[in-house]
Parts: C-alpha cells; sequence; structure tokens
C-alpha cells in the first residue's frame, strides 16, 4: 500500500504543476544551427609545441622524477652488476689457485719425494681434520668399545664371582642335605630287611611272627637325619615299638629287639659284621648316586659359565688388537704427513 501512495503522490506532483503554468504561451522553435565541438590537429600541436612542452614546470618534475628514478635503478644494478662479477672473479681465482697448487705439489712430489717412498699419491697430502677415514672411526669405535668393556668386565668377573660363590655355597649344603637323606633311605631299606632276617635266626622255629617291612618303615620313619646305622635302626625300633605293635603276635619279635638292641655297638658289629657292611654300604650307594648327578649338574653349569668367560676374553682381545693395528697405521700415516709438511715448508 505505501507504493501505491508515493506513486500516486508522484503523479499528482506533475499534475499541479502543468495546471499552474500558464495556458497560453508559445513555443518558440530555436533556429541556431548546431555547432559541432571539433579539435583540429591545429590545436594539438599548438598545446603540445615544444616551446609550450619545455617550458611547463608541471612537466618539467615529472620529467625530472622520471629521469632521476631511472637512474638510480641503473646505479643499482651497476652495482649488483660489479658485486657480482667480484664474487665470480674470487671463486675463479681460488679455484684456479687450487688446481695450480695441486699441479705444483704434485710436480713436486714426483722430482723430490722419490727418495722417501716411491707409492706417493694425492691423496697423502694433508687435508681438513674434520675429514676423518673409515680406519680413524673404527679405530675411535674400539677405543670406546675397549675402555668400556676394561671397566664393565672386571665389575662383571666380580659380581659374578660373588654370585658363583654364593651360588656354590647354597648349591653345596643342599646336595649335602639330598645325598643324606637319600642315604638314609637306601640304609634304612636294607636295613630293616636285616633286622627281620636277624630277629629271625634268634628265636628260631619257635612260632613267633615277624612285622611286615612297611609296619617297621612306619616305626622308624623321620627318626634318622643325620645317619643310619644297623644298631640304631634296633635301638630306633625298640624304643617306637611299644602301642603300634600288638604284645602278644609280636612279643618274640618285640624280645629280640631289644636283646640286640640292649648290646654295645662294638658287640654289635662284631657279633653281625656281614649285615653292618651291607647297611653302610647301601648308605654309601644312596649318598654316591645323589652326589654324582650333582657332580653332572655342577660340571655343566661350571661349562658353562668358563665358556663365557672365555668368549669375553677372546672378544676383548680381538678388540685390543684391532685398536693396535689401527693405531700403529694411523701413527705411520701421521709421519708420513708430517715429513711432506717438513719438506713443503723447506
Amino acid at each position: 500500500m505505501k507504493v501505491h501512495y508515493i506513486n500516486i503522490l508522484l503523479f499528482a506532483f506533475p499534475l499541479n504543476i502543468l495546471e499552474h503554468n500558464e495556458r497560453n504561451h508559445k513555443s518558440t522553435t530555436l533556429h541556431t544551427p548546431k555547432i559541432p565541438t571539433t579539435r583540429l590537429l591545429c590545436e594539438c600541436e599548438l598545446l603540445y609545441a615544444p616551446a609550450n612542452y619545455d617550458n611547463d614546470a608541471q612537466m618539467k618534475k615529472v620529467m625530472q622524477q622520471f629521469d632521476d628514478r631511472t637512474s638510480q635503478r641503473f646505479h643499482e644494478y651497476d652495482d649488483r652488476m660489479v658485486e657480482k662479477r667480484k664474487q665470480c672473479k674470487d671463486k675463479c681465482d681460488k679455484e684456479i689457485q687450487k688446481i695450480i697448487l695441486k699441479d705444483k705439489l704434485e710436480k713436486q712430489m714426483e722430482h723430490q719425494l722419490t727418495a722417501l717412498e716411491t707409492k706417493i699419491d694425492t691423496n697423502d697430502i694433508p687435508t681438513c681434520i674434520c675429514e676423518k677415514s673409515i680406519a680413524d672411526k673404527t679405530e675411535k669405535f674400539c677405543l670406546n668399545c675397549g675402555k668400556t668393556m676394561g671397566g664393565v668386565a672386571p665389575g662383571w668377573g666380580l659380581v659374578s664371582g660373588l654370585g658363583y660363590v654364593a651360588w656354590s655355597h647354597y648349591f653345596n649344603t643342599t646336595v649335602v642335605k639330598m645325598a643324606t637323606d637319600a642315604g638314609i633311605k637306601k640304609g634304612l631299606e636294607v636295613g630293616l630287611v636285616k633286622v627281620t632276617q636277624i630277629t629271625k635266626q634268634l628265636f628260631g622255629s619257635s612260632g613267633g611272627e615277624i612285622p611286615a617291612i612297611e609296619v617297621l618303615h612306619k616305626i622308624t620313619a623321620g627318626k634318622f637325619t643325620d645317619r643310619v646305622t644297623l644298631h640304631g635302626i634296633f635301638k630306633c625300633i625298640s624304643s617306637n615299638m611299644n602301642g603300634q605293635l600288638q604284645g602278644d603276635k609280636y612279643e618274640l619279635f618285640s624280645t629280640a629287639v631289644d636283646t640286640w638292641a640292649g648290646k654295645t655297638l662294638t658287640q654289635f658289629n662284631r657279633m653281625n659284621p656281614i649285615p653292618v657292611a651291607a647297611v653302610e654300604k647301601a648308605v654309601e650307594e644312596g649318598k654316591a648316586g645323589v652326589l654324582t648327578q650333582a657332580g653332572n649338574v655342577t660340571s655343566n653349569l661350571t661349562t658353562g659359565i668358563i665358556a663365557s668367560v672365555v668368549a669375553i676374553v677372546v672378544i676383548v682381545l680381538i678388540m685390543v688388537i684391532i685398536y693396535l693395528v689401527l693405531r700403529y697405521r694411523r701413527k705411520k700415516k701421521m709421519k708420513k704427513k708430517q715429513k711432506y709438511i717438513k719438506l713443503l715448508e723447506e
């Protein structure tokens, strides 16, 4: 609606203007011919004539600024070209000097160094210190590794020695205990058999019964901790069979055991030499079996330790030999270079 209102107002405004104008005015036509506005060449020539062009102060200022800037850029370009030419010339002069010096040194070495060594190469001339050969790097590596091994190997040997001593003590103690237990077990097995045989010979065919080996083993189990003998087995059964064996059934067996247990060790051994020797032999065989196994294990471990120590020693010796060889070569090369430098200085 606002748009329509605006259009109506705009349309009423020219109507009011037409209404208030004079109604009887006459329209006058213009008969003046149109003069075309053209610019002739003569006018441009007059405007840009040399006299007007050179005398214009503004044009002089513009031309002067243009000349100044152009001249400045040309001067800068000339300066840069001079600097570039100088750098290129210096570089070329250095290269030429290097080539001339190398040729001169080669000629001098051919004429003057024949007495020192026949095989002479330009690579023998001393170069920059920062240029290191593979031999120098290898020598440095071997030196560092040798120092490390020299510091670590003694400490490792000390620690390994202490550990080996502690382990050997523990191993020996354990092995001795195992051997003792095995000897006691084997001696009890043979001793209980001999007990039944001796008691049977004592009361003969009187009709008494003898306990089984398993029953006697229960009576004597855990009673021996250090050593076992046949006389000790009789004494152990005599002191521990009360309450474990029936009195009437094994009365003769108990009497025989008490009789043999009451004798002294010397009397018992003199009266039963063969059974006593059999028990002692069984004890020794039981101990020997365990000690043999432990000896094999110990020998294997000792062999491994010795092999590792020998390998470490061999590696250290090889590294020391490599270091000494490289050091000798480096010293020889340095002496040769010093001779060359001394001769060139002369």
